[in-house]
């Protein structure tokens, strides 16, 4: 039961964390396609997210095969760290309204053709699913064994998790981004404690590379110890708090305009 427990939590934290992540990036594809013909928009989004789709299968087999080694735990934890940095740099100091995703995707005025937008979708859910699946495997990597059998190179149980946590985040930007839109309008600071959120998970995979066996500078014990974990998911819940607390509350209408243009969009 404990078992179950944990992973469901897990889980429940990434279905959170994938939805706040998914509106920025569900906004920002359908800005990507808001030039093509009304016709063309729902094909370039069907293309370029059954693309993502594919890409987050194949690389989540790729990574359970490297997920235990250390320097590929340490490139992971510097990555998370310095987009959560960036984009909260970005977001605080730098206030204007050019459309930049974190990963430097910038949307151009000029008419773009049909399939330039695909591959601009394309790439830009090759750059989301990086950041997804990073921070799922930081989540995932320090559960406990499920005693399922072994996929790739990990624990069944964790590679579970982590392809349902992807899984969700590309339905979530598909069908369920919109509501997520309306609540990062109405509550601003969320997307802001969504990417501390992925600095902090950033910090976990850290502290599970420092206590690799071939590192040693932290116990392994502690790294999977009960202590370590609470710590983690009360500070992790401490931030969500209080991003939705500090937000207060923004004018409906805003919300709503929002909404009504990604759902426009993305069909």
């Amino acid at each position: 039961m404990e078992l179950f427990l944990e992973y469901g939590w897990v889980l429940l934290v990434l279905v959170a964390l994938e939805g706040l992540l998914a509106a920025d990036n569900a906004l920002v594809l359908a800005i990507m396609v808001k030039r093509l013909p009304e016709q063309d928009r729902k094909r370039a989004l069907f293309y370029g997210l059954a693309g993502a789709f594919v890409f987050r299968a194949l690389s989540l087999f790729v990574i359970s095969f490297l997920v235990d080694i250390w320097q590929i735990q340490a490139i992971g934890a510097l990555y998370l760290l310095f987009i959560a940095a960036n984009h909260i740099f970005r977001k605080v100091m730098f206030k204007n309204k050019k459309i930049e995703e974190t990963t430097g995707v910038v949307v151009e005025d000029k008419k773009p053709g049909f399939w330039m937008t695909v591959l601009k979708v394309e790439l830009a859910d090759i750059a989301f699913a990086i950041d997804s699946i990073l921070a799922a495997v930081a989540l995932a990597v320090a559960l406990p064994p499920s005693g399922l059998p072994k996929i790739g190179g990990m624990d069944g149980g964790q590679f579970l998790v982590i392809f349902a946590g992807g899984f969700i985040g590309l339905i979530i930007m598909r069908f369920a981004a919109n509501l997520f839109v309306k609540l990062l309008h109405a509550r601003p600071s969320l997307e802001i404690a969504a990417f501390v959120i992925v600095g902090w998970v950033g910090v976990k995979l850290a502290v599970i590379t420092l206590a690799h066996p071939d590192i040693g500078i932290l116990s392994e014990a502690f790294a999977h110890s009960t202590a370590w974990k609470l710590s983690f998911y009360v500070v992790l819940v401490g931030i969500a708090a209080a991003g939705w607390f500090l937000s207060g509350g923004k004018a409906a209408s805003k919300s709503k305009a929002a909404g009504a243009e990604l759902e426009k969009q993305m069909g």
